[in-house]
């Protein structure tokens, strides 16, 4: 079965860096692209950024352009999220995401002093 397990948030302070992970299993990762969404509190879940399937295409956000990298290793079927010069606003539960429905559990990321 598909499962998706992300990790690498936590407490950051305003200007600072986190890179989250998820990894993917029960699918050809390979073949499918891949995104990262959040949930901030009281907020309706929001897409940050995409990437295709091989990596050559990624999207993003407008809050986050500039700030925040999706990358993706096939080898390691993992997609990261590189997040810096993190604001308040970031706070939120990140979620790796695969088409048909499919989401990880989250991870929460605190961007607060």
């Amino acid at each position: 079965q598909v499962q998706l397990v992300e990790s690498g948030g936590g407490l950051v302070q305003p200007g600072g860096s986190l890179r989250l992970s998820c990894v993917a299993s029960g699918f050809t990762f390979s073949s499918y692209s891949m995104g990262w969404y959040r949930q901030a509190p009281g907020k309706e879940r929001e897409l940050v950024a995409g990437i295709s399937s091989t990596g050559g295409t990624t999207t993003y956000a407008d809050p986050v352009k500039g700030r925040f990298t999706i990358t993706r290793d096939n080898a390691k079927n993992t997609v990261y999220l590189q997040m810096n010069s993190l604001k308040p606003e970031d706070t939120a539960v990140y979620y790796c995401n695969r088409r048909g429905g499919y989401w990880g559990k989250g991870t929460l990321v605190t961007v607060s002093s």
